[in-house]
């Protein structure tokens, strides 16, 4: 079951899901469109314990992705 990155093209939220069957609707938490885009999601990996991110262009804050703080 993965979770996925969408942006709302109705409202410009940006928020994770998990996907739990194939077709499975998908609507924006925030303002219930289904108008909505898978983003790419970037690569994470246990490193030491600890999650790294591929991603690396979120530097304002200290969350494992971008769709998590804006």
């Amino acid at each position: 079951m993965p979770i996925y990155e969408y942006n709302c093209r109705q409202c410009d939220h940006e928020f994770e899901t998990l996907i739990m069957r194939q077709g499975e609707k998908i609507e924006c938490p925030e303002c219930g469109s289904a108008k909505v885009k898978r983003l790419m999601s970037g690569f994470a990996h246990k490193s030491d314990g600890k999650m790294v991110s591929e991603h690396s262009g979120c530097t304002s804050c200290s969350a494992g992705s971008c769709a998590s703080c804006h």
